[in-house]
């Protein structure tokens, strides 16, 4: 699913920054708690939502990651608004540590990361996110990289089912990887959309579209998602200071389930034990979590942004403990 950083209309504002407040921005700032003084990453900038929101909620400072080009552009009303306390950088936000520590000093009091691709990327039809609207089939976040039509058009057909299901969960993926390697070349969005629907089919007022599942899988394959994500989780428990904290919002059930059992793992079951480990290396927990069950858009959020409807919210302090 998605991370609504933008405006729903697809319009925008002028300079590139869209008005639509975030997903979950209540919540994000509840469990943020900026401060005067403090400094925060945002490790996926988006439209600047969220930064813009913490900036104005407190006189402190921010640095924001986006691997998109795009959105860098976008920045500058922002970084004219809050000259001399925020920064944009080109960069993923697997990298946070290395782009912290070349751009500040100490230690981040808090780090929230927007998991999955923007509406703005989205609503792009030549970004080839979507099924919706014809583009070429790229689905890349930054500017390198293969796009979904490399792979597809390279990929064995026990590669793209293995894709189509480890990433979407798609059941049909074998059969849908069959069709797709027998109609190859596939360069556009509403072409593979529509093989998708002819091997899957469609029930008659079923909101969801067949070929969901398959772009979710390219899209997280293309931009190695969940790869970024798990070193993502690691670098802020390298960064945030004791009492700094960490907010993720992620959009399905494969994103949730990273950060649910990172945080596990960095508190309940460090403070327990491990049967992996001897009783002298056994360590203390770097994480105490926040919300024990994620936090979830309320109908009236969904109501008004649908794309919200799968956002789910974990939070957690860190501890004056090592890294785990």
């Amino acid at each position: 699913m998605i991370a609504d950083r933008s405006d729903p209309t697809g319009r925008g504002a002028p300079g590139g920054v869209r008005p639509h407040i975030p997903v979950l921005l209540s919540q994000v700032l509840a469990a943020l708690g900026p401060k005067a003084g403090e400094a925060y990453i945002d490790g996926t900038f988006g439209a600047g939502g969220y930064s813009a929101a913490i900036l104005e909620a407190a006189d402190c400072r921010l640095i924001g990651l986006d691997r998109d080009p795009s959105a860098i552009v976008g920045a500058l009303p922002l970084l004219q608004k809050f000259s001399g306390r925020l920064k944009i950088v080109e960069a993923r936000f697997s990298e946070m540590a290395e782009v912290w520590r070349r751009h500040d000093a100490g230690n981040p009091d808090g780090i929230v990361l927007d998991v999955g691709v923007s509406s703005m990327q989205l609503d792009q039809a030549d970004r080839g996110f979507s099924f919706q609207a014809d583009g070429p089939l790229d689905m890349r976040m930054g500017a390198d990289g293969q796009s979904a039509a490399d792979i597809l058009n390279t990929a064995t057909e026990a590669e793209i089912a293995d894709i189509l299901f480890d990433y979407g969960e798609e059941r049909r993926s074998r059969a849908i990887a069959r069709a797709i390697v027998a109609a190859r070349p596939i360069t556009r969005t509403l072409q593979l959309a529509a093989l998708v629907e002819k091997v899957i089919g469609r029930k008659p007022g079923d909101p969801k579209h067949p070929a969901t599942r398959t772009f979710q899988a390219l899209r997280i394959a293309v931009n190695t998602e969940l790869e970024e994500l798990e070193r993502a989780l690691k670098s802020s428990e390298l960064l945030l200071k004791p009492g700094g904290r960490l907010v993720v919002v992620t959009f399905h059930s494969l994103e949730d389930r990273i950060v649910k059992d990172f945080l596990r793992e960095r508190s309940e079951r460090a403070a327990k034990g491990s049967r992996h480990l001897p009783a002298e290396k056994m360590v203390s927990p770097s994480f105490q979590i926040v919300n024990q069950r994620p936090i979830s858009p309320s109908e009236d959020e969904i109501a008004a942004n649908p794309r919200a409807r799968s956002a789910r919210l974990r939070a957690a302090i860190r501890t004056g403990a090592p890294p785990y």
